[in-house]
């Protein structure tokens, strides 16, 4: 079987970081033993610039940020996005989209309401990380 590859949205991703054994962290952890995390450009820095709000500084030092966002890099294949959607109803999420379909993804895990309306989008599923963990997507 080739390796899958996997969108997680940004929501996905911070709650990772807040919640070392929840359904995302099992979600994630499931991902990277069956392929891969897509990442472009502008989901990388949407991460970023979000684990870095002031907001993060009570439950999470820099540090540990760092920590993450690397082994996130580490984690995913960087992907060259070369088509523009504009299917989302939340336009900020439309990168995601963009990303999924760059890059081949077996599936998009994600909580925002907004993409999920959109299951499946153009084949690939758009699916909770609970879906994702006990079903075969």
């Amino acid at each position: 079987m080739s390796e899958r590859r996997y969108v997680l949205d940004t929501n996905i991703l911070i709650s990772i970081i807040l919640l070392a054994s929840s359904i995302p962290q099992q979600a994630f952890d499931k991902v990277i033993a069956i392929g891969k995390i897509l990442q472009s450009e502008a989901t990388l820095e949407e991460i970023e610039r979000v684990i870095m709000r002031s907001k993060f500084d009570k439950y999470l030092t820099r540090a540990e940020r760092e920590i993450f966002l690397n082994k996130l890099k580490q984690d995913s294949l960087m992907i060259a996005v070369n088509i523009t959607i504009t299917d989302c109803r939340d336009p900020k999420d439309n990168k995601f989209l963009e990303l999924a379909l760059s890059g081949n993804a077996n599936g998009i895990i994600s909580g925002d309401n907004d993409l999920l309306v959109l299951h499946p989008f153009r084949t690939i599923p758009i699916v909770t990380p609970r879906f994702f963990l006990d079903n075969d997507v």
